[in-house]
């Protein structure tokens, strides 16, 4: 008998283009994805990959495999998600990842109308970045993803699943109280050019956003330092350490010796959540993303 997960690698082989893309997209590592395919191919009986120049591409019987792999991983997924739907109601199992600072400023009120509402649901959240969650949403190793991008650098999304908007969160610069620009309304990022900043962990998505927004307004600027969490970014900046970008999502209050300052161009998050389309039926999904739109707009005033 075919193995289920076997097929979901070769499918993703054959959707992304190479063992390292799929391996990125399944957040696995590559080893692993070779491992399963010398598996598959052994049960098959056929060679479903060959080399190609430094990757590989699927042979006929790769991709003949490929075809049926797709339509039974979205027969799976419809089988789950009728069976659900034939009950009626949110039951079961709801897996869920989210970036910190949604799984802090959203899911608190979110998982709190699930539970009153949706007794019979067992809805639980586990902290990921957005690219892991995709991966794992992609793999199936989740039911929905709580994921973000910026007004001026979309998150590129793997094929088959379905978004739907939550809230937009604006973010501020934070700065010393004795900052020079402490006192002002608002202010442009390119007044900052010649602070030190505080930046996200290197090489994520926020960083590279950082980075790419900074230079767009003529900034070079010099990360003094590299911090994830809200609590630990504002600690930084109210010891005068440097300035930050700080998103009003989940960040709390300010701590003494802070200031917040709104940017004259607004910068925005767009936060989604994120499922695979094949689960669009399962009332849980429904109930979720209501749930959490309902918490984005609880929180609309503070930040509008």
């Amino acid at each position: 008998m075919l193995n289920l997960e076997r097929l979901r690698i070769l499918h993703a082989i054959s959707a992304y283009g190479s063992v390292s893309a799929a391996a990125d997209v399944l957040h696995v590592t590559t080893s692993a994805v070779s491992q399963q395919m010398t598996k598959l191919e052994r049960e098959t009986g056929q060679a479903l990959l060959v080399k190609n120049g430094r990757g590989v591409r699927l042979t006929d019987a790769g991709r003949l495999l490929s075809g049926h792999a797709g339509r039974i991983l979205s027969l799976v997924e419809l089988a789950h998600s009728d069976l659900e739907a034939h009950r009626g109601a949110p039951v079961g199992e709801l897996r869920m990842g989210a970036f910190p600072t949604a799984v802090r400023g959203l899911f608190p009120q979110a998982l709190k109308s699930l539970r009153g509402d949706y007794p019979t649901l067992r809805a639980m959240i586990q902290e990921m970045e957005p690219q892991p969650a995709l991966g794992l949403l992609v793999r199936g190793d989740i039911d929905l993803a709580v994921v973000l991008d910026w007004y001026n650098k979309p998150l590129s999304l793997p094929g088959g699943l379905a978004k739907e908007p939550l809230l937009d969160d604006i973010a501020d610069v934070v700065v010393p109280v004795g900052h020079p620009l402490a006192g002002r309304a608002e202010v442009d990022l390119a007044e900052f050019a010649d602070d030190d900043w505080i930046a996200w962990p290197d090489g994520g998505f926020c960083h590279e956003w950082l980075l790419f927004t900074l230079r767009g307004k003529g900034v070079e600027p010099r990360i003094a330092h590299h911090a994830e969490e809200h609590p630990t970014v504002l600690a930084l900046v109210a010891a005068g350490l440097g300035v930050a970008v700080v998103p009003r999502l989940g960040r709390g209050l300010l701590p003494a010796g802070v200031r917040a300052l709104p940017v004259r161009h607004t910068m925005r998050r767009h936060i989604y959540a994120v499922w695979r389309a094949d689960a669009d039926r399962r009332p849980a999904i429904r109930a979720a993303v209501d749930a959490l739109r309902d918490a984005g707009t609880a929180l609309a005033p503070a930040d509008a």
